[in-house]
């Protein structure tokens, strides 16, 4: 059996507390310091053929969804809240050259797919976060906008999410590292989800809850469905363990928010997870709205998302 080590949940500032007050991304791997040019390959960029700070360094809020699509919406609807010239539909995607993500920048706002899965989220925040890093930035918000199942709340609710947790309901995240799984700690910034909270209740058109969410390895057998290709368990022993994951705090089930949590935990920076609920998984497992409605609750952590950003830069009080 592979070594389980705990990692300090602690940043390793090269320049101590004041590298957190200042605000700027924190990378930990002293390998990067060797490299002549680092290429962020899926991203289609570099240090040497790209300008990052020029291109980044004013940016100020990321938002994450695992949808192209949906993001690419994200960065359309942004452009018009934010009161920018033009009506945004001319937006590029910056990522073009490649087929894994995309990215559009609109202000200070950068707009990026992650695809679906811990892995595909993962490879996308090593670029991201190189990316942010290599660009200057400083106080730096990332949140992550998407979909998910609900437990035990309406289909329609927005969840904040204050901790990921695994499957077994604990507050990690395990990263095999060569011969060795490293435990991560897979917390939310407190303050970041109360504030978001607070900005939701100006929006009476959906409810708005905070709650754990439960991060799993697959979309059937991992959330104990009963309708995919393979299922070995019972309908009442899927749902004794929902009615534990409630118990526990989870309000609803994704499959991305415990690596996001820890990578942005140990790079410093201020996290957050924001999704919409499109069933209740203790009524069933298979998504039966329609189109128009399951369209409308996409929108819903947009609204949020959009209504804090502008907040936070003084466009609305």
């Amino acid at each position: 059996m592979a070594p389980i080590l705990a990692e300090n949940s602690k940043p390793n500032l090269p320049d101590g507390d004041n590298y957190v007050n200042n605000g700027f991304v924190n990378i930990k791997n002293p390998h990067l310091d060797l490299l002549s040019e680092d290429i962020l390959y899926h991203f289609d960029l570099g240090t040497k053929t790209h300008d990052l700070p020029l291109m980044f360094g004013d940016v100020k809020f990321v938002c994450v969804g695992g949808s192209a699509n949906r993001m690419r919406d994200f960065a359309v609807f942004i452009h018009k809240e934010l009161g920018l010239e033009g009506d945004g539909n001319s937006i590029t995607d910056i990522c073009a050259g490649t087929d894994r993500y995309s990215m559009y920048k609109v202000g200070p706002v950068l707009s990026i797919s992650h695809g679906m899965g811990v892995p595909s989220i993962s490879i996308m925040l090593h670029e991201l976060i190189k990316l942010l890093h290599h660009a200057k930035c400083r106080d730096v918000t990332i949140i992550r906008i998407g979909t998910s199942g609900g437990i035990g709340i309406e289909p329609g609710t927005v969840v904040i999410t204050d901790t990921a947790v695994d499957a077994f309901f604990r507050p990690q995240f395990d990263q095999v590292i060569l011969d060795k799984v490293v435990v991560r700690n897979t917390e939310l910034h407190r303050e970041l989800a109360e504030n978001l909270l607070q900005c939701s209740t100006e929006i009476p058109d959906f409810p708005s809850i905070i709650g754990h969410t439960m991060c799993t390895y697959d979309f059937y057998e991992g959330q104990g469905r009963l309708d995919g290709a393979l299922c070995s368990f019972s309908k009442e022993e899927k749902l004794e363990y929902l009615r534990k994951a409630y118990a526990a705090g989870v309000r609803n089930i994704e499959m991305e928010s415990t690596v996001f949590a820890a990578m942005c935990h140990l790079c410093g920076l201020k996290a957050a997870v924001v999704c919409v609920t499109l069933l209740n998984r203790l009524e069933g497992d298979q998504i039966s709205q329609s189109h128009n409605v399951l369209k409308e609750f996409q929108t819903r952590p947009q609204q949020l998302i959009a209504k804090f950003i502008k907040k936070q830069l003084g466009l609305c009080t």
